[in-house]
């Protein structure tokens, strides 16, 4: 048991290991950040800066920090997909506690290594699954628990990308290819399973999937369009100009989007990332291969059914769920619950409230679920008990098991019994 607060090592100080290592400034009682291991010099040094380490536990990459005497309680491995097995597996055989990063691995084979390596080492796991940890996704657990609407019998959930988030993460960034990353459904939606298996509470017999990539290709790119935004001629009539997404005061992105381009974001270094590098590139002449658009459709244990819709084509917004049930009918989008009463024919709306968690240090991200999610990590290695997270290995290996199976049927076309 940490006797006094957690100490943490971070794999990876880009978006996600920045944002999850905040909890550190927000609760500096409860968790120190010793170590970075980060191989772009710009965003480790900022890292450095922010959490104050101590440069003898600064590295270039995570086999120089898994090289050194463990250095802390806890590893952050927030590399990119396809890096996650090894350094999940060697920090485990060390005896760190491991928060990493989803998806667990691009492959089953590479998932079930890194559970067996944690199992094996006896140390605790969470993958960052973090809408299992909202305000919001609580409260629709305990009305469904309380049988508010009796038993589930379907359910149709909705995961609007948004536009330019698509533009920007699957079609001109980091997860836009599959050989180089994941296939998209793994990438993004892992979350949406996984949070279907947690809603449902039962396990997943069936799957079957459509989807493409049908818009984001060379030959629906317009006539007189250059290859980057900023040489284009079309490119005031584009909705997907990366000038509209990230340079003046009304772009569209979120600040945290900017920091991706560049780590000083300021109006000229985005201008000379635009032009310089991947996130300026024209949507039509990127070499992005994963679809834009999917739907899966699951069959539970006992016989429950559900359809999911994952597309880019849509403004920015949270989830929208309904389920339906035997007593009652059930809708949720994130910030507010609609109950319907088949007994009463009478409507209750639950507003999930707001509150002050995770703004100081901006962690409110994904309805606060990257808050809860540290939070409730810190304090299951504090008390040494794995059933405090909600997202541990045996679970977060089922959904991913799920979202290889939709994968396969839709490049199969055919339904995959689990």
């Amino acid at each position: 048991m940490c006797a006094n607060k957690v100490t943490v090592l971070v794999v990876g100080a880009g978006a996600r290991g920045e944002i999850y290592s905040r909890y550190a400034l927000e609760h500096p009682d409860r968790m120190q950040v010793v170590g970075v291991a980060e191989p772009r010099e710009a965003y480790r040094q900022q890292f450095v800066a922010q959490h104050s380490i101590d440069r003898n536990n600064v590295f270039r990459n995570w086999q120089e920090a898994a090289a050194q005497p463990k250095m802390a309680d806890v590893v952050l491995i927030c590399t990119q997909d396809n890096m996650h097995k090894d350094p999940a597996v060697a920090f485990a055989n060390l005896g760190y506690h491991i928060l990493l990063e989803k998806p667990l691995a691009p492959t089953p084979e590479d998932c079930r290594i890194i559970i067996d390596a944690v199992k094996r080492n006896n140390v605790l796991l969470a993958v960052a699954h973090v809408l299992r940890y909202t305000r919001y996704t609580q409260k629709l657990k305990s009305l469904l628990d309380d049988g508010v609407i009796g038993d589930i019998v379907s359910m149709q959930h909705f995961e609007p990308v948004g536009y330019w988030h698509q533009a920007h993460s699957f079609v001109r960034g980091n997860w836009r290819n599959e050989t180089e990353s994941s296939f998209m459904l793994l990438q993004k939606s892992c979350h949406d399973l996984d949070w279907i298996r947690y809603i449902m509470s039962d396990n997943c017999r069936d799957v079957g999937s459509f989807g493409s990539l049908s818009h984001f290709v060379k030959e629906n790119q317009p006539a007189g369009a250059a290859d980057r935004c900023l040489d284009c001629l079309v490119e005031a009539t584009c909705p997907w100009s990366a000038c509209k997404i990230y340079l003046g005061d009304n772009h569209k992105c979120t600040p945290h989007f900017r920091r991706v381009l560049t780590a000083d974001p300021s109006e000229e270094n985005v201008r000379q990332a635009l032009r310089d590098g991947p996130y300026g590139r024209c949507v039509y002449r990127c070499d992005n291969d994963v679809v834009d658009h999917q739907v899966v459709n699951l069959r539970f244990a006992h016989q429950q059914t559900v359809t999911f819709t994952m597309t880019a084509f849509t403004k920015m917004e949270d989830r929208k769920t309904r389920l339906f049930g035997t007593r009652g009918y059930l809708e949720g989008d994130g910030e507010q619950i609609r109950v319907f009463d088949f007994l009463t024919d009478k409507e209750t709306v639950h507003q999930i409230e707001e509150i002050a968690e995770g703004t100081q240090t901006q962690m409110g991200g994904h309805g606060g679920g990257d808050y809860y999610l540290m939070d409730r990590f810190i304090h299951a290695v504090m008390a040494e008990d794995q059933n405090m997270i909600l997202s541990g290995p045996d679970e977060s290996l089922e959904s991913h098991l799920m979202v290889f199976a939709a994968e396969r049927a839709r490049k199969e076309n055919c339904l995959v019994t689990l």
